[in-house]
């Protein structure tokens, strides 16, 4: 990549006055270039005696009418050049000059005629309104704006929320530009300033902002009318669809987020703009780079050398194609936003420079300085050259964090010291076995070590699956729209595999989750498929999943691993695809769980799942996490609950039952699990005696309630329950009620009977000797 000059900018018109502004390199500016690069816009805040000033300037010495506004502080200043696409004259645009108090001129440029200024509009329609931060998507203008409260001495904490973020169509005709009607996006909002992609528009919270509000990212998206918050580095991602104007109050929006969104850490933005795929490009005060997705997620792409950014050091970011070009501190970095490898770097000689738009050049850069216009030109890397370094140094950077961990030594492992140094071989061979395999196919390569060779066959399988995973990943990126679902639903099944057959650590956890936020569709057919879940012929559920699978399903993290970012564990997971795709499945899953758990640990085993929580209460958490409750929950409720098997949840069935006035359930309950064990039996008998002293509703069902009778119980016992529970009336009793809900000594009659007439525990003792023919036994033979 070589620099060259394309301008020394004396094809400008005044081109001499554009070089003597960029000279000034003490004055604040910002620069523009219009979307044909054949205009410059220079907003110049010089200091006095000075006025500040928008200058255009036009390339290859365009003749007409040249365009330059200036104004008086304390007057209203510039916060916007935007350049609207013209729907009258194909491939050309309008430019739009936003002005602090709303005020809009909007300049049509016409070769041998010049600037013209079409219309001047009103964007705002209070008088008091400040315009902060505007954009523009497509023909729509986006802007956050200021109203003052109208009180002078208003509350503190109501100032704060004294912003409102509008939308207003800008239309540009024949007959002139007209402006829609406005509409407000996010009123009693803090400052935020907004930037737009084709699709969304980014809130990036304002620097002199709340330290509550500076936590958090808003993503706008228009189409849908939804709001996402996300909070990147936390991990955090919550989307809200505004059905109604009501709903677009700032406060309602984060209604049930506020209590998780406090625990984070504020944002740490130096610089923020957005990138030609749609992305918000972020460079932290550290010199982290990194890109926030539409949909909330945070990718890390590259780190600045130079240790911390001071405040006021610019960083100038744009993106051509697949390439992020960064310039800082008179050094360019070229970084591929894909892998986040570092293409080139170059060392400029211009101390300060400003992008400039090359249309149809997207493997071009030109770079604006005060000498002119330079163009770098850079090639597209091999695709057969590409995965090469990536993945070696993807295995130096994870062998650094491993031995890193393990040493007792306080400096730093670094990839440089471990290919220098020989103390740690793994790998260096890992490397070589790498470099070898994936392109052996592709071009000669030097053979291998005798003693690489052995390992090569030890890791063919999975340096096989690897490769076919990539190739899988590049399918899913290629594929038009059609068949992406398919490869996406494979790739999940692939992932979701190869996590449980690795150590569930935090961040595998915490992948799962998000590949289950992601695709839940997939992500349930990959379950499916690693636990192999089918019914056999009798309808019932089987599963034939290794040990190790079902060691991983039932994992449990600590709670400090849990929690903060949202992270479930994988049981939970699985419970909730059950809930959401299939479930009647869930209790007959859970009881497969519990069948694993007590071949595997013993019942009192703090070591097992089963130790801390059981699997019936994990999978309870996961229904109550439901938005919405129905008398299907209640359901599933009673069948998990019962599925356990667990005296306590068999009787917190059975009051649910009979809380449901289920009565018909209640019974066949109560004859199910009275058979699992002599106590049980005694705590439904006596629960259900309860009920019946209390109420008529069992009556129907005495003949198959009396059987369950414990044999300890004798008549006495029963009298003294049955007077125990009977309802208390504020009346005087009577002999005979007219209502006929009373119990009487009729009803209890069978139950006494059967339990006097029973042989007690004693005689049960004594029945063998007392029925010998002969009492007392015969002497035994004596031996001699």
């Amino acid at each position: 990549m070589k620099l060259r000059q394309v301008s020394d900018l004396s094809d400008f018109s005044r081109g001499h006055w554009l070089r003597e502004l960029l000279c000034r390199g003490e004055e604040p500016r910002h620069v523009q270039s219009s979307p044909d690069g054949q205009h410059v816009l220079l907003l110049q805040k010089s200091r006095p005696p000075t006025l500040p000033r928008v200058v255009a300037f036009q390339r290859h010495s365009i003749a007409g009418a040249d365009l330059e506004r200036s104004w008086q502080p304390p007057q209203p200043a510039p916060v916007g050049l935007l350049f609207l696409q013209s729907p009258v004259v194909p491939d050309s645009w309008v430019l739009a000059v936003v002005w602090e108090h709303g005020r809009t001129e909007v300049w049509h440029f016409v070769v041998a005629v010049g600037w013209q200024l079409l219309q001047t509009l009103e964007l705002c329609q209070g008088a008091r309104a400040r315009v902060v931060s505007v954009c523009s998507q497509g023909a729509t203008l986006v802007w956050c704006e200021e109203r003052p409260p109208l009180g002078a001495h208003s509350d503190v904490s109501k100032c704060a929320f004294r912003f409102c973020v509008c939308a207003r169509a800008l239309e540009v005709g024949e007959q002139g530009v007209r402006l829609g009607t406005a509409r407000i996006v996010l009123h009693n909002s803090p400052e935020y300033r907004v930037l737009a992609s084709p699709q969304h528009v980014f809130l990036v919270p304002a620097a002199a902002g709340f330290a509550t509000t500076s936590k958090f990212l808003l993503i706008w998206h228009p189409e849908k009318a939804e709001f996402t918050i996300t909070a990147p580095s936390a991990g955090f991602i919550h989307s809200k669809v505004l059905r109604s104007s009501s709903e677009s109050d700032f406060k309602k929006l984060l209604l049930g987020s506020v209590g998780l969104l406090s625990g984070f850490a504020p944002l740490d933005i130096h610089t923020s703009t957005v990138s030609s795929s749609g992305g918000l490009l972020l460079v932290s005060t550290k010199g982290s780079v990194s890109i926030v997705e539409p949909d909330g997620t945070q990718r890390h792409i590259f780190d600045l050398e130079g240790g911390p950014l001071a405040q006021g050091s610019p960083v100038q970011l744009k993106t051509f194609g697949s390439i992020l070009a960064c310039v800082l501190a008179g050094v360019l970095y070229l970084v591929n936003q894909n892998s986040g490898r570092l293409v080139e770097k170059e060392v400029l000689s211009m101390k300060e420079v400003h992008f400039m738009e090359s249309q149809g050049e997207e493997d071009s850069i030109q770079l604006l300085s005060q000498s002119g216009i330079y163009s770098f030109s850079f090639s597209k890397p091999e695709d057969n050259s590409r995965p090469e370094p990536c993945l070696v140094e993807m295995v130096f950077e994870e062998a650094c964090r491993y031995y890193q961990r393990r040493s007792l030594s306080s400096s730093k492992l670094t990839v440089e010291k471990l290919k220098k140094g020989g103390t740690f071989q793994a790998p260096v061979v890992l490397a070589a076995i790498l470099q070898y395999s994936l392109h052996q196919k592709q071009k000669p390569v030097r053979s291998l070590q005798d003693s690489y060779t052995k390992l090569l066959s030890t890791v063919s399988l999975e340096l096989q699956s690897y490769i076919s995973l990539e190739l899988l990943k590049t399918c899913v990126v290629c594929a038009p729209e059609s068949e992406v679902e398919s490869y996406c639903n494979e790739l999940v099944e692939q992932e979701v595999s190869r996590i449980l057959q690795s150590d569930m650590d935090k961040d595998n956890l915490a992948y799962l989750n998000s590949v289950f936020a992601s695709f839940p569709k997939a992500a349930w057919k990959a379950t499916r498929s690693c636990l192999q879940l089918q019914q056999n012929g009798d309808g019932l559920l089987v599963a034939r999943a290794t040990p190790e699978v079902w060691k991983k399903v039932l994992c449990q993290p600590q709670l400090e691993e849990v929690g903060q970012n949202g992270m479930v564990p994988l049981f939970e997971l699985i419970c909730a695809s059950f809930l959401r795709f299939k479930p009647k499945w869930l209790p007959s899953f859970v009881e497969l769980t519990q069948q694993y758990v007590s071949s595997s640990w013993s019942y009192s085993s703090k070591e097992g799942p089963e130790g801390r929580v059981p699997l019936y209460k994990r999978a309870l958490g996961v229904l109550a996490r439901k938005n919405q409750q129905s008398e299907v929950d209640d359901e599933m409720e009673l069948e998990l609950l019962l599925c356990s098997k667990r005296p306590k949840a068999v009787l917190q069935a059975l009051h649910l039952l009979i809380h449901l006035k289920q009565w018909q359930r209640v019974v066949e309950v109560a004859e199910k699990f009275s058979k699992l064990s002599p106590l049980l039996n005694k705590e439904i008998f006596i629960t259900l005696l309860a009920e019946f002293a209390q109420h008529r509703e069992l009556d129907p069902y005495l003949d198959r309630l009396w059987p369950l009778c414990p044999a300890e119980l004798t008549a006495s016992d029963i009298l003294a329950m049955v007077l125990q529970h009977l309802p208390h009336s504020q009346e005087d009793p009577v002999p005979f009620s007219s209502e006929g809900n009373q119990l009487t000594v009729g009803l209890l009659k069978p139950l006494l009977q059967r339990v006097v007439q029973r042989p007690s525990v004693q005689d049960e003792m004594y029945s063998d000797a007392l029925q010998s023919s002969t009492f007392p036994p015969p002497t035994p033979p004596r031996e001699h």
